[in-house]
């Protein structure tokens, strides 16, 4: 398994959870076309592409593309604002070219800055959202559309909160049973599995599901769901309609300024969730791979130019539809491979076969993928880790349930990088003292936001004292604390202050003032001992 290659020694494993991932793909595809109000057809193009094309050419083993919710504001206004559905085409085949750019130039390396907490905080935030978005379908309320990963709808009826609230008003009892057995069968049969070995295993459970929701469906006969309650896909009554779904860029719009920009916007944006849902589902990965950011942008580019050429809305890595690959089993890129085909094929062939999975029965598989990803077992984890751990885990969540994925990944980054700033202001300087005797010892990367303490410290020294400031434990001092502490020694014996100075040649001190420093070693060098002393018993 180290090897990033298509390989069907692990189709055992890989081909269920392909099945899965497929299953719930088909209706985010639908969803997210309906919300983004292009054609329904473009969402499916979009799912191909991204298991056949992106999973083929990806450097992630688990990772599963195509169209995000987290696009749907841009393009649903870019559609808006372009004369025509072939000029956005245009647009997103821009975004495929200006994401292969970004992968010659390694800028997938942005996604390994990314810190930890954020990244378990947005798979958190992701499961919360699938939560509160799928239990209005497992109630029967049909007037939302399916959004994997977007606090924000696209109908009328309002956000994520209201509309789960208001769902509450519209149960449709057929579907409250049929979605609440699924959901009963699933955490039961995952109990039952868990420690059990042989054939049992090997039946996927959100297969078993889907199984389970047509079945019963069917033994409500007449009164059983249907219409908006079942997964609808378009038909076609022969080939040449169904090619007639394709579309095909304006290729004339290459020179629209407007274009460009929807472009460029659509490339950072996707590239830039595509990063961070790759470093999550490394996080999950079992085996704890590590994708090849550089091969997975060119990959998406590659993607997305398909897609501006054959139709597609422009794709990208998803969390959603990669957690249900992990959580099915999945080992390899070939599920993501496979799911692609049979979006394909099934859409193809048999599409009155899979209209017949009753919606609830869906959203009870991706209800547990949200119960997986925010257990209550991993907030107790990160309240343990102490508050520079925990807070930007919640304000990560918090953001995205408030906002959306994007500008809630942004705001845990912020919060982090700032508890990061502060342990490092906090740690930088340790001042140690003994009678008139002061050990200034200065620590790990001294920045310019340590001056104003450093300067008040040295400042409030009093006078007759004996000073030694010890930088040898630093790994950088910024030069305007050197400026600070340079100026101390300067203006030090006016207030009969001596100063002894240990430190590195190469941080960039006045080597010459350093060795004219008025002051008596052997006299400071035997205090220092006490002050090492007391340094120690103050830790």
């Amino acid at each position: 398994m180290k090897r990033n290659e298509l390989s069907l020694k692990t189709i055992g494993s890989d081909f269920p959870a392909s099945v899965v991932v497929f299953l719930v793909a088909l209706p985010l595809c639908l969803g997210i076309a309906l919300a983004s109000d292009a054609p329904l057809f473009s969402g499916l193009i979009a799912g191909i592409v991204g298991g056949l094309i992106v999973g083929f050419l990806s450097g992630s083993h688990l990772s599963v593309s195509g169209p995000a919710a987290g696009l749907t504001a841009i393009v649903a206004a870019g559609i808006l604002k372009l004369p025509s559905f072939e000029t956005f085409l245009m647009a997103v085949f821009i975004c495929g070219l200006v994401q292969i750019i970004l992968g010659f130039i390694k800028a997938g390396i942005l996604g390994d800055y990314v810190p930890n907490g954020v990244i378990k905080g947005m798979l958190a935030a992701i499961g919360l959202i699938l939560i509160l978005n799928q239990v209005p379908h497992l109630l029967g309320d049909t007037s939302q559309s399916n959004l994997d990963e977007s606090v924000r709808q696209g109908t009328d009826s309002g956000g994520l909160f209201s509309n789960f609230f208001y769902s509450f008003s519209k149960i449709n009892h057929v579907a409250l049973i049929i979605g609440g057995t699924c959901l009963l069968f699933y955490f039961a049969w995952e109990a039952f599995t868990a420690k059990r070995k042989g054939f049992i295993i090997l039946l996927p459970a959100p297969l078993l599901v889907v199984f389970l929701g047509v079945g019963l469906n069917i033994l409500f006969n007449s009164g059983g769901l249907h219409g908006n309650h079942l997964v609808s896909i378009p038909q076609a009554s022969s080939a040449s309609e169904f090619f007639s779904f394709f579309t095909f860029p304006n290729f004339s719009a290459f020179a629209n300024s407007e274009v460009w920009i929807l472009g460029i916007t659509l490339a950072l944006v996707a590239s830039l969730e595509t990063l961070l849902s790759v470093e999550a589902v490394d996080d999950l990965d079992p085996y704890q791979r590590v994708t090849d950011k550089e091969r997975e942008l060119k990959a998406q580019g590659i993607g997305n130019m398909i897609c501006g050429l054959i139709g597609g809305l422009p794709i990208t890595s998803v969390i959603v539809r990669s957690s249900a690959n992990v959580n099915s089993g999945a080992k390899s890129k070939m599920s993501t491979v496979f799911h692609g085909i049979l979006i394909l094929v099934c859409i193809a062939f048999i599409p009155g076969l899979l209209n017949l999975i009753p919606k609830c029965a869906l959203a009870a598989i991706l209800i547990y993928t949200g119960y997986k990803l925010s257990k209550p077992a991993l907030y107790k984890e990160y309240f343990k880790r102490g508050w520079n751990q925990f807070i930007p885990f919640a304000v990560t969540i918090g953001a995205i349930l408030i906002t959306d994925l994007l500008v809630g990944v942004l705001l845990g980054i912020a919060v982090g990088m700032f508890f990061i700033v502060r342990t490092n202001f906090k740690s930088a300087l340790f001042v140690t003292q003994h009678d008139n005797k002061f050990l200034f010892r200065l620590k790990k990367d001294v920045s310019f936001l340590n001056k104003p303490i450093i300067k008040n410290k040295l400042e409030a020294v009093p006078e007759n004292s004996f000073v030694i400031i010890d930088t040898c434990n630093a790994g950088f001092i910024d030069r305007d604390v050197i400026e600070v502490i340079e100026d101390f020694i300067i203006h030090a014996p006016l207030k009969k202050i001596q100063v002894e100075m240990k430190q590195h040649k190469d941080h960039g001190f006045n080597q010459k003032l350093m060795n004219d420093i008025n002051m008596q070693p052997d006299y400071i060098r035997t205090h220092d001992k006490k002050l090492k002393k007391l340094e120690i018993e103050n830790v």
